[in-house]
């Protein structure tokens, strides 16, 4: 598995705190080993946004992703507001 990285979520990773940024980092650590890893609370969106999933990065910041064949694009970070 390749994680690829969406030049929006790019931009959105840099305009989180530096916080977000380490615990983000740590958590894309647990995901390389299992998406599906029980700490990440990885789940199928809806919606708009039906063929896209989201984990946890902490109680407010979530991460965008979907899944490309064998592969995975991370498309956006952020808090709620990024459902929208």
């Amino acid at each position: 598995m390749i994680i690829f990285y969406h030049p929006k979520f790019q931009r959105m990773y840099k305009k989180v705190s530096k916080t977000v940024q380490l615990l983000a980092e740590e958590r894309e650590g647990i995901f390389r080993l299992d998406v599906f890893d029980a700490r990440l609370n990885t789940h199928k969106l809806h919606g708009k946004l039906k063929n896209q999933w989201s984990f946890d990065v902490d109680n407010s910041n979530r991460i965008i992703f979907e899944f490309d064949d064998e592969d995975i694009i991370f498309l956006a970070i952020g808090d709620h507001s990024i459902y929208r």
